[in-house]
């Protein structure tokens, strides 16, 4: 079968590949035009939405794609086709998804910027730091990643609450709610973190209105889209108190212009969209345990709905 890999570092993923499964014919190139003519002799594609997206506007259609992104927002632009099957990347980023979110929790409970800045002042700094023990962190959007986020913060002593597309009993969550329930539970919360696809429902979600609901000690921290942030908003709560501190990875546009009011924001931490890098390695796995399932007629992981979006 063959394998059209379209990827900025493409050589690294051809060989991977090549590696895991010597009876594919693996193609790439770095150059556009050359790709848009493997693509056409390719019913399986490997790659990132945007390169991908650009395939299939000249006319390109694949049998299967896999992403190599949690997001798939590139593919779901209109006038694009939906007559093939789409799966994205899941069960390679919760791990450093977790460890992303609990260095930030962790910081901001033992203050580490600010003893930098006593530092910087040379000036001796021996407040107490505070401890992760009894805190309140609420999940929006318990799916793969959220779930591992969970069970890599439990063994700090947090509660643990959820907002997912149904509400439901599941541990180790408290409770799991639905986004209408989100404005009665941030307010109880010390962490709120953002991890919700890029969906209709999930625009603008985090506004003037929601935003007043926090807890004033809170901290909250996107790691799902930009767009579901309205950034005056989120700017002009850290501004009057209604959030003690926000930590943001990703932004509406990327990378943020200079004149954004999101770098002198009080309180707010830019990340550059470093949460969860992509392990080729394990990309390469699931793609290939995938393609197994794709060859038996079987069910495959991440398989997008394109009607939900995700």
């Amino acid at each position: 079968m063959r394998v059209l890999i379209a990827e900025h570092d493409h050589p690294l993923y051809t060989r991977l590949l090549q590696q895991a499964a010597p009876d594919l014919e693996v193609l790439s190139s770095g150059d556009s035009a050359h790709l848009s003519r493997l693509a056409a002799d390719c019913p399986v594609w490997l790659g990132q939405p945007d390169l991908l997206a650009t395939l299939m506007r000249q006319g390109h259609r694949p049998q299967w794609l896999q992403s190599t992104w949690a997001g798939i927002t590139p593919l779901l632009a209109s006038g694009l086709q939906r007559d093939y099957r789409l799966t994205r990347a899941v069960g390679i980023f919760g791990q450093v998804m977790a460890e992303y979110v609990l260095t930030y929790m962790l910081g901001h409970e033992r203050e580490v910027m600010a003893r930098l800045v006593s530092q910087v002042e040379r000036k001796w700094d021996n407040r107490m730091g505070q401890s992760l023990v009894g805190r309140k962190v609420l999940i929006v959007g318990a799916g793969d990643i959220g779930q591992t986020v969970a069970q890599f913060l439990q063994p700090f002593g947090v509660e643990l609450f959820a907002i997912a597309s149904t509400a439901r009993e599941q541990a180790p969550f408290k409770e799991v709610g639905v986004l209408s329930d989100l404005p009665r539970l941030v307010g109880g919360m010390d962490y709120v973190v953002n991890l919700l696809p890029n969906t209709a429902d999930t625009h603008d979600l985090y506004d003037a209105e929601l935003f007043a609901q926090f807890n004033p000690n809170g901290v909250f921290i996107n790691v799902g889209r930009g767009v579901a942030v309205v950034d005056a908003d989120l700017v002009e709560a850290l501004r009057v108190g209604h959030l003690a501190a926000a930590v943001i990875d990703v932004c509406r546009q990327e990378p943020l212009p200079a004149k954004h009011p999101f770098w002198t924001a009080w309180g707010l931490l830019l990340t550059g969209h470093s949460s969860a890098p992509t392990s080729p390695s394990m990309m390469v796995q699931l793609f290939v345990d995938n393609l197994r399932a794709f060859q038996a007629g079987q069910p495959m992981r991440g398989e997008v709905d394109f009607d939900r979006g995700y």
